[in-house]
């Protein structure tokens, strides 16, 4: 199957690395998503051109790709799956939920020269990042990519029900499916709420499984793209 990855917050391609050639011996296609202002040194990247770029990338499959999100890009797989219903076989959301429509895309931590910084592990600490040693830290720190103010600070736009078809497989890594589904009975993700086929899956790792689980995370991606 063609798979597309999405990379959350500051990470760039490079963030699925060890991904790819799991999901490839798997007989899959992969290809991560080159997202603007995270990788390609635009600094004045928007909302709208990192969702311009998924549905480029959607439109240029030959089958209907199985979307892949992870963390706050969960919202860029959600806008994608608004834009493009009909194209999209399958939604996997990895760590993280969709915003609703006006909300801001991911205005979480301070702005500083016109982008949002990594803010360092402790906003993080516990289950978020529980399994990752010193090395890895110091790792994913000095590659982090500052978002984007306008990208970061962007508003949510949705207009098509149709949305809720398409199918949704929730990926569970530092908390589990029980408290997700928790979360969504109590209306902390409305949009999921509403969605029509939505599937849990557990992955015992932190918050970044493609750099501590690579290849549990590819069978489990696997799996969702074997099930109708």
């Amino acid at each position: 199957m063609e798979i597309l990855l999405i990379g959350g917050l500051w990470l760039d391609d490079t963030a699925w690395n060890e991904v790819i050639p799991a999901l490839e011996a798997l007989g899959h296609r992969p290809r991560p998503v080159t997202l603007p202002g995270q990788g390609d040194g635009r600094s004045s990247a928007t909302l709208d051109e990192q969702v311009a770029a998924i549905l480029a990338a959607v439109d240029a499959t030959v089958e209907k790709p199985l979307l892949v999100a992870h963390s706050a890009a969960c919202t860029l797989g959600w806008l994608a799956a608004d834009a493009r219903p009909e194209r999209v076989a399958k939604l996997a959301l990895i760590g993280g939920f969709p915003n609703e429509d006006g909300q801001s895309y991911a205005d979480f931590f301070e702005m500083r020269d016109g982008a949002m910084p990594f803010p360092g592990w402790g906003p993080f600490a516990g289950a978020d990042s529980a399994d990752l040693d010193e090395e890895l830290r110091r790792r994913i720190a000095a590659d982090a990519i500052p978002v984007p103010e306008q990208v970061a600070r962007g508003v949510v736009r949705l207009t098509d029900q149709r949305r809720y078809e398409v199918p949704v497989v929730v990926v569970c890594p530092e908390f589990g499916p029980d408290q997700a589904r928790e979360w969504i009975a109590a209306g902390e993700a409305p949009e999921l709420a509403r969605a029509k086929h939505v599937e849990f899956v557990d992955i015992d790792s932190g918050h970044w499984p493609m750099f501590t689980k690579p290849a549990e995370l590819a069978r489990l991606l696997d799996g969702a793209a074997s099930r109708d």
